[in-house]
């Protein structure tokens, strides 16, 4: 049960290198802005590894080809994601591009199947409840013209790199030492956030050094959105290496109403009565996924 109270320490965190990030947006633009979660998020990670290893009594840790492929993998996936989140945000709203990528909730858990992962018929009830509510968000209204669907359509695409990143890094985890979830979180955030950063700076340095410019230039906020990204993915990994994947991110949608306060005092962005009654909805499955857990 320890995964609920962390998981939701991620969501947290996780809003706010969003936050962070979506400022980046405008110069650095979506791969730059994905760029400076990894990168400086590095330092961090590996301060996080040194402490949990020195606290972690008899560590053992394998790095066999399962767990190499899963991280890259889940690297890549979160890379898509990251990006399709920050557009998405950018063509709606901080607190709907939030909700949007929320699609990963449906998507992690049936993904678990086939990692051998059943869930409690109350945990698929939730995340059934879940995926209508994010529906309904989608749903563009009060619209005379052509719906743009472009937000929710990334917003999906999002969803579904975060939920095979969710599932690659729990078996990575997992694979890497089963007996220490922290210890194999930390360091599995640390390897795969150091080949993501390679990746990216090959990428930008390519194919558009004026983005990789703005990204590594504006440490200012650059160094915050890469401790908050630290902190958030070492505790959601975490979260992974206890729990399936399914149940973590339908707990993990409580970043929502912190996303919709944040943008709200950040943004000026407000949200409408139907898009609160869609919240509400996602809220009570959020419950419904996380109760058998919490009475297990």
């Amino acid at each position: 049960m320890l995964w609920i109270p962390i998981t939701v320490g991620a969501a947290s965190l996780q809003v706010a290198r969003n936050a962070l990030q979506r400022g980046l947006l405008a110069g650095a633009g979506p791969w730059g802005a994905t760029l400076v979660r990894f990168l400086f998020g590095l330092p961090f990670s590996a301060l996080f590894v040194a402490v949990t290893w020195e606290l972690t009594p008899h560590p053992r840790v394998t790095f066999g080809a399962a767990f190499w492929v899963a991280s890259a993998l889940g690297g890549a996936a979160q890379i898509t994601a990251t990006a399709a989140m920050l557009v998405s945000m950018r063509r709606s709203s901080f607190a709907l591009g939030t909700a949007f990528q929320q699609s990963s909730i449906l998507m992690a858990a049936v993904m678990g199947l086939a990692f051998g992962e059943r869930l409690a018929a109350g945990a698929w009830a939730g995340i059934g409840l879940v995926t209508l509510g994010l529906f309904s968000l989608a749903w563009p209204r009060g619209q005379d013209g052509p719906r743009d669907w472009s937000a929710a359509l990334l917003g999906l695409v999002a969803g579904a790199g975060f939920a095979i990143s969710s599932n690659a890094y729990r078996q990575a985890a997992i694979g890497l030492d089963h007996s220490h979830p922290v210890l194999a979180a930390q360091i599995t955030v640390f390897t795969v956030q150091a080949m993501q950063s390679a990746a990216l700076v090959a990428w930008l340095t390519a194919r558009d050094r004026r983005a990789l410019w703005v990204a590594v230039t504006a440490w200012r906020s650059s160094l915050p959105a890469g401790f908050f990204g630290a902190a958030a993915s070492g505790l959601w990994f975490t979260a992974f290496a206890m729990s399936p994947a399914g149940p973590v991110r339908a707990v993990g949608v409580v970043e929502m109403p912190i996303a919709a306060l944040a943008g709200r005092r950040l943004f000026a962005e407000r949200l409408s009565a139907w898009q609160i009654g869609a919240a509400v909805v996602v809220a009570a499955g959020v419950v419904l996924a996380a109760l058998p857990a919490v009475l297990g």
